[in-house]
């Protein structure tokens, strides 16, 4: 496999916060190992030509020509290439920057064969200029990064993290995952710090400074996110939801919904759907 990567030492303005850490260009020839691995930073992939599979932690994915990959920081990946339609690929690393996908999910893929706006076009001109280093190159580059996450909020309608002053470390980004996926447990803070092999107090902190939630308060942020949805999309009775999102109780949920969003569960969903 054939792999340049270009490495980016421009220092970043303080009203910059997303960085454009390095630009490669991948193509496999039959000879690289794959392996599970991870970074503290965001990649993005746009896949040039062939087909193969992307796993993502234990899940593998199907990939092909015009497909965009994206993988928040600390979420084990890799990529595999079919032996008759090798894989041909740019990545791109970016500090700073984190997608809050809908599904709560770490990572999406999109296919953007149709895109009004082809994002190949920003992928390959950026390679292009870190590969002449014509005067100017880097900046460049910069500008077109803030084009290219304006076109991916765009295709992907998510809101962006930015995450410049503290990354997530890698046990905290892991538990986080986990109380997205496992909502409707009976999550307690003894259980998920125990998970992260982190003293309960020492977790709470470092949760509380990464994500601006305790680990209690994001699973009951989660809940209530997921009650709205099901509120917002579904005829399910109330006891249904509170059950469905995890809530202990109808009155437990009522309560907690009603301290969030300030109205009752009942009166939010009457207010939507006016």
């Amino acid at each position: 496999m054939s792999n340049i990567t270009y490495q980016f030492d421009m220092a970043t303005e303080k009203q910059d916060l997303i960085k454009l850490l390095y630009i490669t260009s991948s193509s496999y020839e039959g000879n690289w190992p794959s392996y599970l691995h991870s970074h503290n930073f965001t990649e993005l992939f746009y896949v040039c030509s062939g087909s193969g599979s992307f796993l993502i932690e234990d899940q593998s994915y199907p990939i092909k020509k015009d497909d965009l990959i994206i993988v928040n920081p600390n979420v084990s990946h890799t990529e595999i290439s079919l032996d008759d339609t090798p894989l041909n690929y740019i990545i791109l690393g970016v500090d700073g920057l984190s997608f809050s996908f809908k599904d709560q999910k770490e990572y999406r893929i999109f296919n953007c064969a149709k895109q009004k706006n082809n994002l190949l076009f920003y992928f390959r001109t950026m390679l292009s200029e870190v590969e002449e280093k014509q005067n100017g190159y880097q900046e460049i580059c910069v500008s077109m990064l803030n084009i290219l996450t304006i076109h991916l909020k765009r295709i992907t309608n998510s809101a962006f993290e930015i995450m410049v002053s503290q990354r997530p470390n890698r046990e905290c980004a892991r538990i986080k995952r986990y109380i997205d996926s496992n909502y409707q447990e009976n999550l307690t803070l003894e259980h998920l710090a125990n998970m992260a092999h982190l003293n309960k107090y020492y977790f709470v902190h470092i949760f509380t400074k990464t994500y601006g939630f305790s680990p209690i308060n994001y699973l009951n942020e989660k809940r209530i996110q997921v009650s709205k949805d099901l509120l917002e999309n579904t005829d399910h009775s109330i006891a249904e939801i509170s059950r469905l999102s995890g809530f202990s109780s109808q009155s437990y949920f009522a309560q907690s919904f009603k301290k969030n969003s300030h109205m009752t569960p009942r009166e939010y969903r009457k207010s939507v759907r006016n």
